[in-house]
Parts: structure tokens; sequence; C-alpha cells
């Protein structure tokens, strides 16, 4: 047999649960018990196959982690207990004080404030204005020890150029990791481009249902380490390209002790499984939504599907689909409230990813701890609100907005 389509590989991957269940049980437990203290010794050892204490492994979480790895194409995936977690452990891992990262200027709040937070770690964030070979590649010293971004940036709509920042990266010996969390694996496998890991805020359009915080990493296993350049991973310079993944699994994350929950990796694999029949209906809403509101009156719409978009051309050239975030200007902070208030179908809430439209005013939310120069860098204005288009039937999202876009006026 050929090889098979998105949503057939991951609803007939591999794997096989016990008693032939077609899910994996929860292993709601925070212990495994043993019969022998050899055995549970080996297991410590890492020289047998077993769990042990939750934090540190559990099988229901263990099948999240392999069909995340599996969808990403990569060689060894960790969950973490959210987007965050993950994020900070991956830098953790490569980094430690006196290091530099390039990142992109256009990331989530959040991520800007684990950067700022990282600087009382010693751990300095240099920000490219461009996330391309050409902007990376001047930014790079012998203090950097990772290069970092967004392959959709949130809200930005800013797309990394994934080969050539790559490229600048590797030619340096310095490792690209990017958060992939609006792109998802199903427009994008970030490390077929030249990544070398990938994390996700599985949160979001992964779990799809808005039920069960997490996060996963997701590691390529190609780079060729430099132990005296990444200091920080020279105690597993044996395992070579399997550093990072072993340095994470057995060392960061389990110390740092931010694992996923059991019953949020079965609500989570549950729902990655319509994961491709969702963006499919979503990209194809948030291209309708914003035709239509590009044609309203006052409003100014950001969406990488509309050819105006700055980097329209490059998302089409690397992946499948175009994402399910928009964003639109509505002329005063004050309309934008009032539009927001007016929706009746879009909630007002700051996640995104779920089946429902999701609304948020991201400048005194999301970005209420960043400066002008920050949010603006991130695409984010006074007038601004970020739209994380859902399922619903396109008709009667575009007249829901239609309708709030007038009541605003």
């Amino acid at each position: 047999m050929g090889e098979t389509g998105f949503t057939t590989a991951l609803l007939h991957g591999t794997e096989g649960f016990p008693q032939g269940g077609t899910l994996p049980p929860v292993a709601q437990v925070n212990a495994f018990r043993y019969e022998r203290m050899e055995d549970l010794e080996r297991v410590f050892e890492h020289k047998q196959a077993g769990y042990a204490y939750s934090r540190i492994g559990n099988p229901t979480v263990t099948a999240f982690e392999q069909r995340i790895n599996a969808l990403e194409h990569g060689q060894g995936a960790v969950a973490c207990a959210s987007g965050m977690a993950a994020l900070t452990a991956a830098i953790l891992a490569v980094c430690r004080s006196g290091d530099e990262i390039i990142a992109g200027r256009g990331l989530y709040g959040g991520t800007i404030d684990l950067f700022h937070d990282l600087e009382q770690l010693g751990i300095h964030t240099v920000f490219a204005e461009k996330m391309t070979g050409e902007g990376v590649r001047p930014l790079i010293t012998d203090k950097t020890r990772l290069v970092f971004g967004e392959v959709i940036s949130n809200p930005a709509q800013q797309v990394l150029d994934i080969p050539s920042v790559a490229a600048a990266a590797h030619e340096a010996g310095v490792p690209l990791f990017v958060d992939s969390t609006t792109a998802t694996p199903w427009l994008i496998r970030p490390l077929e481009k030249g990544a070398d890991a990938v994390i996700h805020s599985s949160s979001k359009y992964i779990n799809g249902g808005g039920n069960a915080i997490g996060g996963i990493i997701v590691d390529g296993g190609k780079f060729d380490w430099n132990f005296e350049k990444h200091a920080a991973m020279a105690e597993f310079r044996k395992f070579r390209r399997r550093a990072f993944m072993v340095r994470l699994r057995t060392d960061l994350w389990e110390n740092l002790g931010g694992c996923m929950a059991p019953m949020n990796a079965f609500l989570s694999y549950i729902g990655s499984e319509t994961l491709g029949l969702r963006m499919e209906r979503i990209c194809g809403n948030a291209d309708a939504l914003a035709r239509a509101l590009a044609g309203m009156p006052g409003i100014q719409v950001s969406y990488l599907g509309l050819e105006q978009h700055p980097d329209h051309a490059l998302a089409k050239g690397m992946m499948s689909g175009f994402g399910g975030i928009l964003n639109f200007r509505a002329g005063s902070r004050e309309r934008a409230y009032r539009i927001i208030n007016a929706l009746k179908y879009a909630a007002i809430a700051s996640n995104i990813g779920d089946v429902r439209t999701l609304v948020i005013h991201p400048a005194s939310t999301l970005y209420i701890r960043s400066g002008v120069q920050e949010r603006e860098a991130a695409g984010v204005f006074d007038d601004t609100v970020r739209v994380s288009v859902g399922i619903e039937d396109p008709e009667d999202l575009i007249a829901d907005f239609r309708q709030a876009v007038e009541a605003g006026s």
C-alpha cells in the first residue's frame, strides 16, 4: 500500500492498545507497582522498559507523544503541562547563563514575557526584525546557542522562512527550534523544512475542543550537536544527535516537573483525531470571513490567505493552507470593543484553535505587559481584534460579523 493521506495515517497508525481498544486507556495513577525491587531499580536506571511515577512517564501520555511524533515525522517527543512549559524546557535544555537566543519580534505575548524572565537567569534574547536567513545571519555571535521562531506568529501572522533561517543557523552550528502551534502538522511539517525541534501548545488546534491544557516538544534527531558550544548538554555527549531528547526526557523535563496529566493526554489524543477535518474547515472559514471583512466599511483585515498580505507568497510556497487566525483593525479601541461586544456566535476568550470562533482585544489582554514597540512588532495596535476562526457555518459567521461591524459604527 502506498503512502496514505493525513487523516488516514493519523487514524490507522501502528499503535496497539490493551484488549483491542481503539483508544489508549487512561492510566490515572501516581505510581506503578512492581513485584520485584530489582525490576523497579532497572526501570530507574533506564535499563528496562516500564513506568515508575507519572511525573517521569505514563502510558497514556506516551500514546499521545507517539501520535504527535508520528504526525511531525520526528525522532522523539515529550509532552508537557502547557505550551509554555514545553517552550521553557526546550530552551533550558540547550541554554545556560551567558548564552544568547535569536528570536523574531512578532511573537506571542506570553513568549515575550518568558524571554524577559530568562534574562534574570542570564539568558539573553536578540530580536530579529525579519525571520529570514538574511535577517538572522548578522545577529549570530559566539554566544548564540539557539534560533527560535513561530512558523505563523500569533497574532502578527508573520511567516518564518524555515529553510533560509535553518541554513543560517546551521552554518553557525546552532539549532532552529520553532513553535508550530498555529500552523499544526496539517499545514506544514517544519522538521522536513530544516527545523531541528518543533513545539506545540497542544491546548490549541491539536486538542481542538478547549478542554485540556498541554504542550509537546518533537525532536528531529538530526542536529549534529557541538558539546563545547552547547555546554549545557555536555553530559549527554555520548548520545550525539539524540542528546537533546535524552536530556529532556531523563534530566531537565523530569526535574522541572512540568509533566502532562494523563487525562489531558487522553483528551488531546481524542481531539487530535479530527485535526485534519477541523483544519480544512477552519482554513476555509477563515478565508471566507477575511474576504467578507475586507469589504466592510472601516475595517482593515490581515490574513495570510489574502493576496495582499506581505507573507502570502512565502506561506503559499511552504504550507498547504493559511491557518485559522485573522486580525482586523477597527479604527479605534472603542469601536473594536463595540464590535466584539456585538458578536453573537464568536466567544470572547483568550484561547485559539477551538472548534468555536473566539475573539479578543490583544492589546488589553495578551500584551498587557508588553511595551508599545513590542506590541506593534507583533501586529498589535489599540484597535486590533484577533479572531480565531472556528468550524461554524461560514454564512452564519459572516452575517454575525457584518451585523457587529454595523452595530459598532
